[in-house]
């Protein structure tokens, strides 16, 4: 007489339990962070001024050329060159 095995759930039942139990407390420790909102100045822009002028007047002691990049980007720029009367955003 051959013996038949039973499939029972208790196992994979244990192995569920055991996973909520490590990863729940995990997920409810954890914090989400959002980005701070970036607050920008509208610049005018006069004869004579150039995307360096402009940076190094806005970089508040930072990198001039990480500020003329962020400058460009906001800006939508493909060149550096600037018009008189231009409005341009800078990051504060």
């Amino acid at each position: 007489m051959r013996t038949r095995k039973r499939v029972t759930l208790m196992p994979l039942i244990a192995l569920v339990s055991l996973s909520l139990t490590v990863t729940l407390p995990m997920l409810s420790n954890g914090h989400l962070h959002a980005a701070t909102a970036t607050h920008y100045a509208s610049v005018t822009v006069r004869p004579g001024d150039t995307l360096w002028s402009i940076a190094s007047a806005h970089a508040n002691g930072g990198n001039i050329q990480e500020t003329i990049d962020v400058i460009s980007t906001v800006n939508h720029l493909a060149g550096s060159t600037l018009q008189p009367g231009e409005h341009l955003r800078i990051p504060e």
